[in-house]
């Protein structure tokens, strides 16, 4: 046994394992390779200029007078490139009618949000390059900033894109069952508006790019999650032939999906080491990066919810608004569309309805973020839960409970379309509320009321799902995504017998070259030890689909178990020659051959391995190779889902909240390392809370951006955040032979809405439901101060729930805070 009690691990017995990560020793200590300390000979670093304007014409640009200061060796602008550097790429096409205005990488005629790349000065150094950059003379004509969505979406507003006469990128619909007849006469009707507010991922790791050429070849290193998805965008963007490009994600510091994209300074790299056949680099300061490194969320979520007077719902309808800012980046427009199938959580209803409008505005792009249109639904349908418990009275885990789906209704076809296979939403609640106190919080809570505390005590509650294990081709295909989902896995069997797997999937924090090397030991009877992992190298991983959308393993997982059976397969033949048996007599077991009960006579894996190398004595028709490779392309998506508790105490006076307890009790199917699995967790939760509570991208009237740093941006540490109580249920997967399920996203997923469910159950004794995110003290202040005060509502009421329930048409029920 290691310290803590972590288990070395033996063959055949490495999942479940919770082995700590190989790979932290290089990474903590740095001893490791990343963009950006990566210099070649000869290299050359770039400066971009941006633009201070959210919304203008470039008049002139005139760049000589950079070229005088010391060490520069070129200066640009985005005229100079427009015959070479295309328009960046967008690979889901939501609607056939989706309007997709051109992206520059450099811009050349206009600029369309502050921190538009306009001009470039490349450099001997990265400071001099900097340094030249004031030398460059712009003038602009500036436009009107187009900013809010309602009113760009009105008759004669001001427009991002003059070519396309409209603000509006798409609508996409989505409608199952008879929407109209579950709100007419529904004693219960609920309406609320909810705004998800723009978040910046803030990787541990910078954007860094750095590309080098070699002949007509060029080797672009990159701080990515999608080496394979790059390459082949790189390749159709600058015509530069695909097989020309190799693409190298080293060790990458984090991502959460903002390096799922092709950025346009990547695009730019390659052209620039193209033209001046020598090494280009460029990484991303922490404020340019805030600028323009593609945010997340940024949605208005008008929702209607139907229900029954004993709080079954008949129906729920969702009409969203989506900034997709500037531009549409590869995946802009699906994000929000991945939650369509979402909204409906794990409930059961008889009637569903989303609708989603793209706009666009003169702010930096959105697209992928922890959980890409997920958290956004699990938030909407979990605040609407709560407001349904509040409206009729009842508990809200009682609510919950009877609406959702029963463990015994497994496999379940949603309002939305989905399957979900497994699931057990019984056994991960009360697991949760064991951990939680549930009652004993409770009965603290009415006290609390009942004594005015001016501390109150809300308990905030998030029963979800999550679509995941993004792969699905065919699924992908119908909704025009512009590629597969499949997942590719190869395994070398070297002479010695040791073993080299290579991965599509491409880690970025995730544990992948542990956990892929305790699959392979598991399914080939080797020691831990004596397996590699592979990836993030085009050259020598030649496929795949790279990592986002909780998919590593649900999918490129699958692939590497396929592969190894496969090993097994053609070592099994050989096996049986050697040791004069038929095929079907062998046991395989432990890494061994053995035939059927003549246990003290066998071969090892490693044995046949080192036979095969030699090829003296092999069956006829035997290829010399054991080496295997499997692509996997699931049926269906899988369904993580849990149960999140949070017990937060807020301050009447002063508007300050402090979460005291949380509990996460998540189903992620079969675990391969617990470790990794409370490591994702904790990560998720952190990022799901800080959207509570702490982070929001902010935008002035003019367009500028006011949260370009740390010190503006808040990024909460790890004394912000409570002490996480998390535990495990376990419905393997039936989607896949692993019985896997993703869970890099659950955590974000499921925690904001607990957070604020919480915040605001303290506050509906004093009229409020709903303080608009981040709950920040300010805001918790205004929203008291706004509402009901304590002396005029009935604190206690409904089981500590808040006020007792009123008719549908109450102005409680029909009008949502903003």
């Amino acid at each position: 046994m290691q310290e803590g009690g972590v288990q070395e691990g033996r063959a055949g017995a490495e999942i479940g394992s919770p082995r700590k990560r190989s790979e932290d020793a290089r990474l903590i200590a740095g001893r490791t390779q990343w963009t950006d300390n990566m210099t070649p000979q000869g290299t050359l670093h770039v400066a971009f200029l941006r633009s201070p304007h959210a919304h203008a014409r470039i008049v002139r640009v005139d760049a000589s007078q950079a070229m005088g200061r010391p060490g520069v060796v070129a200066a640009f602008s985005g005229a100079d490139f427009a015959d070479e550097q295309g328009s960046l790429p967008c690979a889901w096409p939501v609607t056939d009618d989706m309007k997709h205005p051109d992206h520059p990488p450099m811009a050349v005629s206009e600029v369309r949000f502050v921190g538009e790349p306009v001009a470039c000065v490349v450099a001997r150094d990265k400071s001099a390059a900097f340094d030249a950059l004031d030398e460059i003379d712009i003038d602009y004509e500036p436009l009107p900033a187009v900013l809010n969505m309602d009113a760009a979406l009105a008759e004669g507003s001001d427009l991002v894109h003059d070519d396309l006469g409209t603000n509006k990128s798409y609508t996409w619909v989505f409608e199952n069952g008879d929407l109209d007849a579950a709100l007419r006469d529904a004693p219960v009707v609920i309406e609320r508006e909810y705004v998800q507010q723009r978040l910046i991922p803030t990787a541990m790791e910078p954007r860094s790019v750095l590309c080098v050429p070699d002949g007509d070849d060029f080797t672009l290193y990159s701080a990515t999650q999608i080496p394979h998805i790059l390459r082949l965008m790189l390749a159709t963007v600058t015509e530069i032939p695909e097989h020309r490009i190799r693409v190298v994600a080293p060790d990458v510091g984090g991502g959460f999906g903002s390096k799922l994209q092709v950025c346009g300074e990547e695009v730019l790299a390659l052209l620039l080491a193209r033209r001046l056949g020598r090494p280009v680099k460029w990484t991303e300061s922490r404020s340019e990066g805030n600028m323009t490194v593609h945010h997340g969320r940024d949605q208005i979520q008008r929702l209607t919810l139907a229900a029954e007077r004993d709080g079954r719902i008949r129906g729920f309808k969702a009409d969203i608004l989506a900034d997709m800012g500037a531009y549409l980046m590869l995946v802009t427009p699906g994000i929000p569309i991945l939650g369509a199938f979402m909204y409906n959580g794990i409930y059961k209803m008889d009637a569903y309805s989303f609708t989603c409008t793209g706009v666009f505005t003169t702010k930096t792009p959105t697209d992928a973020y922890r959980g890409a249109g997920r958290p956004e639904a699990t938030y909407a349908i979990e605040r609407m839960m709560d407001e349904l418990a509040a409206e009729l009275g009842v508990d809200p885990i009682e609510i919950r409970r009877r609406n959702w789906i029963a463990h015994e209704e497994f496999p379940y076809e949603t309002i939305a379309g989905l399957t979900y296979d497994s699931g057990n939403y019984e056994a991960a609640t009360d697991k949760a509320l064991e951990l939680f106190e549930y009652d004993k919080l409770r009965a603290e809570q009415a006290d609390r009321r009942d004594r005015r505390d001016p501390v109150q005590l809300g308990i905030g509650v998030s029963t979800f799902t999550e679509m995941c294990g993004i792969a699905p081709s065919r699924v992908l295909g119908s909704l025009s995504y512009g590629a597969g989902g499949w997942e590719h896995a190869s395994v070398r069997i070297l002479a010695s017998g040791k073993v080299e797997v290579v991965t599509g999937s491409s880690p970025h924090g995730q544990g992948h070259e542990t956990a892929w090397a305790q699959i392979a030991a598991d399914r080939l009877g080797v020691p831990f030890e004596d397996v590699r992992v592979l990836h993030g190298d085009t050259a020598i991983s030649p496929k795949g689909m790279d990592t986002y959308g909780s998919r590593s393993l649900a999918i490129g997982g699958v692939a590497l178990f396929s592969a190894c059976d496969k090993v097994v397969e053609k070592a099994r033949r050989v096996a049986a020659h050697l040791l004069e048996a038929a095929e079907q007599d062998l046991e395989f077991t432990a890494g061994r051959f053995s035939v059927r009960g003549v246990q003290e006579e066998g071969k090892t894996l490693q044995e046949v391995a080192l036979a095969t190398f030699a090829a003296h004595d092999l069956p006829d028709g035997v290829e010399p190779s054991l080496d295997s490779d499997a692509t996997f392309d699931p049926e269906n998506f899988s369904f993580p889902h849990g149960t999140h508790l949070c017990a937060a105490e807020v301050d009447t006076e002063t508007g300050m909240v402090h979460l005291r307890k949380y509990v996460a009790v998540d189903d992620v199917g079969k675990v391969i390392n617990p470790l990794i699995v409370e490591g994702q967790v904790h990560g998720g939760l952190a990022q799901g809370i800080a959207q509570a509570l702490y982070e929001e991208a902010v935008y002035d009237a003019d367009g500028n951006l006011t949260t370009t740093t740390m010190a503006d941006y808040l990024i909460p540490s790890a004394a912000d955040l409570p002490t996480f109580t998390t535990d495990r249920t376990e419905t393997p997967a039936t989607s896949n032979p692993m019985g896997v399920k993703g869970v890099g996203e659950a955590g974000t997923i499921a925690s904001t809405p607990a957070v604020v469910n919480a915040i605001v159950d303290a506050l509906r004794p004093y009229g409020v439901n709903d303080v608009p995110m981040p709950c920040t003290p300010e805001r918790v202040w205004r929203a008291l101060r706004s509402e009901t005060k304590p002396d005029t509502a009935e604190p206690g009421a409904g089981g500590g729930l808040g006020s007792a329930s009123a008719s549908g048409s109450d102005s409680d029920s029909a009008g949502g805070a903003q």
